[in-house]
Formats: C-alpha cells, sequence, structure tokens
C-alpha cells in the first residue's frame, strides 16, 4: 500500500502530452498538511517555478493543492507564461473554494511553447472527480515524459510505536543534473513534522539523493522536490530525537531510490554507474572529482561501448582542477579491478581483466585520491547512440 491518509491524488486527460494520454496531476492536501520544496537554480526558472516558491512562501508551507501538467514546461514564455500558470492555479482555487495561494504549480515537457492553460482548466473537474488516496501508481505516470517506466518508492516506518509511512513518485530521464533538485519528485509522509524541521529534512535527503545524480550535466529549468506531511498517523517527530533520526534514515533512502529509479531509465542508458572517489581532503574536493568524471562524454561513451579506456578517467580525475594533486598516490577501480596506480596502468592490470570488469550493467568506479578522509558519490549513466536520436528527435 502506497496510500497516505490525508493526501488525495487525481488524474485526468488534458491532450497536451498526447491523444489519450494522463498528463494532468491535481495532490490535494488536508488542511494541517505542512509541505516542504526545493526549487532548480538554473537562472531560467520557468514561470511555474516562481509561482509555486511564492506561493509555499506565502502560506507558510501549508498550500492545499499541487497542480502537475506534461507535455510543456511552460519554461523561457516570459510573462504570457506567469499569466497562464496563475490562471491554472485561480481555476484550482475557484472550483475548490481556496485561495490562488493555496495552490503550487509544476510543469514539464518542451521548453519555449505556450502553456495551453484552457486544456488544463477543461480537464480540471475531471482530475478533482477522479481525487482518491490509492491513485499513487496512476499518477507516477501521469508526470513522467521521456521517461519508460514510472518511479514510486514507500516504506514502512515504525516511529512511537505506530507504524508509519513514507511515499514518493519522480519523474525524470534527461536533463538531469544535480542542483537543488534534479527532477520533478513529490514525496508525502502520515508523520507530524512542523515547517522548519521538515525543510531541514528535505534539503538533507536531497542532498544525499537527487543531489547525487546525473545524466548528461544539465540542470532543467523546471526542477522542482517535496515533501509533504499530513499528520494523519498523530506521530510527531521533534529535531534531534531519535523518532527524527529513524525517519530521516528512512527519507533518504525512499528519495536515494527514486534517485538511482531515475538514472537506472536515463535517455537512452544501457549501463548504471555509481562513482565513488575517497581520501579528498575535504567533501567538495571529493565531489568535484566524482562530477568531472561523471560528465566527461569521453568516460561516459566508453562506458557504453565496455571500452577500458581508463586513461579517459585519468584525464578527467586530472583535470578536475585539484590543487597539487599527486598523481602517483592515485589509485582508479573498475568493478573492484585495479586500473591505475604510481601514475600509470597498474602491474596487475591486463586488457581482459578491464574487458571483463566494464562488461555488467552495473558498474563501480573508485577513486582513491589519498590526501585526505573525506569522500563523494555520485550516480550516473553512459552515453549511447539512444541518448542522441531521442534528444535530436524531442520535438518532432
Amino acid at each position: 500500500m502506497s496510500a497516505i491518509s490525508g493526501l488525495q491524488l487525481g488524474i485526468a486527460q488534458a491532450g497536451i502530452k498526447a491523444a489519450g494520454k494522463d498528463d494532468l496531476l491535481l495532490v490535494s492536501l488536508s488542511p494541517d498538511t505542512r509541505t516542504a520544496a526545493c526549487f532548480t537554480q538554473n537562472a531560467f526558472r520557468a514561470a511555474p517555478v516562481d509561482l509555486a516558491a511564492e506561493h509555499v512562501a506565502a502560506t507558510q508551507g501549508q498550500p492545499r493543492y499541487l497542480l502537475v501538467n506534461t507535455g510543456n514546461a511552460n519554461a523561457g514564455t516570459g510573462e504570457l507564461g506567469r499569466s497562464a500558470a496563475i490562471a491554472c492555479c485561480d481555476a484550482v482555487a475557484t472550483h475548490t473554494n481556496v485561495s490562488v495561494w493555496d495552490v503550487l504549480p509544476f510543469s514539464t515537457g518542451v521548453i519555449g511553447e505556450p502553456l495551453p492553460s484552457d486544456r488544463i482548466i477543461a480537464a480540471l473537474g475531471d482530475a478533482l472527480g477522479d481525487l482518491s488516496e490509492d491513485n499513487w501508481e496512476r499518477a507516477a505516470g501521469a508526470i513522467l515524459t521521456t521517461d519508460t517506466r514510472t518511479k514510486l518508492r514507500t516504506v514502512e516506518v515504525e516511529l512511537g510505536g505506530q507504524q508509519c509511512r513514507i511515499t514518493g513518485i519522480a519523474k525524470g530521464a534527461g536533463m538531469i543534473c544535480p542542483d537543488l533538485a534534479t527532477m520533478l519528485a513529490f514525496v508525502a509522509t502520515d508523520v507530524m513534522i512542523e515547517q522548519p524541521l521538515l525543510e531541514s529534512l528535505l534539503a538533507s535527503a536531497a542532498d544525499a539523493s537527487f543531489n547525487r545524480i546525473t545524466v548528461d550535466g544539465d540542470t532543467s529549468t523546471n526542477d522542482a522536490v517535496t515533501l509533504s506531511a499530513t499528520g494523519s498517523s498523530d506521530v510527531a517527530i521533534q529535531p534531534n530525537s531519535p523518532d527524527c533520526l529513524v525517519f530521516s534514515d528512512a527519507l533518504t533512502k525512499l528519495m536515494i531510490e527514486l534517485a538511482q529509479d531515475i538514472v537506472r531509465d536515463g535517455e537512452g542508458a544501457s549501463k548504471f554507474i555509481e562513482i565513488r572517489v575517497v581520501g579528498g581532503e575535504t567533501h567538495e574536493a571529493a565531489d568535484t572529482v566524482a562530477r568531472a568524471i561523471a560528465h566527461s562524454p569521453l568516460v561516459k561513451t566508453a562506458l557504453f561501448a565496455s571500452d577500458p579506456n581508463w586513461g579517459r578517467i585519468l584525464a578527467a580525475v586530472g583535470r578536475a582542477g585539484l590543487n597539487r594533486l599527486d598523481t602517483d598516490a592515485v589509485t582508479i577501480h573498475i568493478n573492484g579491478v585495479l586500473i591505475v596506480e604510481e601514475g600509470a596502468r597498474a602491474a596487475s592490470y591486463t586488457e581482459v581483466r578491464g574487458q571483463e570488469a566494464m562488461s555488467p550493467t552495473d558498474l563501480v568506479v573508485d577513486v582513491a585520491l589519498n590526501r585526505g578522509d573525506e569522500q563523494a558519490v555520485i550516480w550516473t549513466t553512459d552515453l549511447s547512440y539512444d541518448y542522441v536520436k531521442i534528444n535530436a528527435e524531442y520535438r518532432t
């Protein structure tokens, strides 16, 4: 069961994504629900992102509805895009007798096209009539764009002697790169959590999950992630309490699973790659190296071909910009096979072993800098012919 008491989801077909396809999601939140949100840092933020940020602040984290459309990002649309997003929020408010500020809009799809707000408004009645606590699976499908499968996760956790639940859905397959959020994701729990703690828990979990993935190095104009706490279980958690730590661990685990689901469904991806960098002087240094590897088209194409062209990984580490890097101290492993040591190919390495290490669909690239105790991890994909085809034909 994925249902969260106090939260209902309604799905409709507005004819934006494609005829006969679910492309509109309305999430109804009970009056006592608290919601925290993180948004993209892309300077060309979409109109719905700006509005959602304004509305969640204006309601002090207590909006009543989330409205999500797919097939159109309403980004790069200027003042007309903002007006269209406001019109959609106003229509929800009129239908439900709440303030326009109580509605958070979210959009995903093609950038630069006017939002057909009239279609969304016309389909709202269907979405309202479909509201149900059990609609998570269909909702997970309604928010997809180039994704090939849904991303839905739920977990139960014991708090205060009671079973509580966390459920989340996400979408994303391309234009995925860490920057506060990395796609659209909506997570909810029946636990009672005050706003400052809710915001802290979301930021921490997002940093350990959605900020750890990249498909293509492109941060979207529309990225957003929300965490809503309905409080329907009557279990309240306090900062730094044992229950808070248990909840935080469960939330982070669920969001990591959603984040990894996105990577595994990356556009054209044939491999799931975990890049682990240890031995950094600072976390930032280790993180910088991990991202340099994950964002390298040369590394990613070699991984796609299962080609043990380890020089590309070595070069990415070297160009990451670390001061006074002792290249002789760096070691690199792929799936446990030592590739590089003492600034050169490892003495034990053979091309056969390298080929075997690169062949599985799940790969782990381990880099040891040996200059400190800090570490970082990034999850990414290879770069295939299909990625180019999908994005070359995205609007056709």
